[in-house]
């Protein structure tokens, strides 16, 4: 048996406006804890606060870990699961040009390696109550910076 912990971590991004104002959220449930995290950025994309939500929630664990990362993003679990290797070995672009959020997909690279990480898509909006609480931390965070 594996001393490795695991964890499972729901995420969310939320922009107001396309850019605009964008949160993000992640829960880390192990073990029967919780840890919520969240943040926010003035000017952003739905896509970048998706990305960071990921990210962040895997910079949270301290070592090497099983995870299962919940999110909303199908973008978020296709570049993970199989895009990633095709835009590294590129030079981090895409088959037709720019990969835009290059610098967030290396980040994101980086802290993928460190674990063992089964992605799993969730429909948004559907009930889920990790994915609903994690959309509302997303949101309250974009509340803090005043909008």
């Amino acid at each position: 048996m594996s001393d490795q912990p695991a964890v499972k971590i729901y995420t969310d991004g939320a922009c107001w406006g396309n850019p605009g104002p964008g949160g993000w959220a992640a829960i880390l449930i192990s073990r029967g804890h919780r840890k919520e995290i969240s943040g926010a950025e003035q000017q952003t994309t739905n896509n970048r606060m998706e990305i960071t939500a990921a990210l962040e929630g895997l910079r949270a664990l301290k070592r090497p870990t099983f995870v299962n990362l919940f999110t909303d993003s199908s973008y978020l679990v296709n570049a993970a699961t199989a895009w990633l290797p095709g835009w590294k070995a590129r030079g981090w672009r895409r088959k037709d040009g720019v990969l835009l959020n290059a610098d967030l997909w290396q980040e994101l690279d980086r802290e993928i390696a460190k674990h063992q990480i089964s992605w799993t898509w969730v429909k948004g909006h559907a009930g889920n109550r990790y994915n609903e609480r994690a959309d509302e931390l997303a949101n309250k965070a974009i509340r803090r910076l005043g909008h």
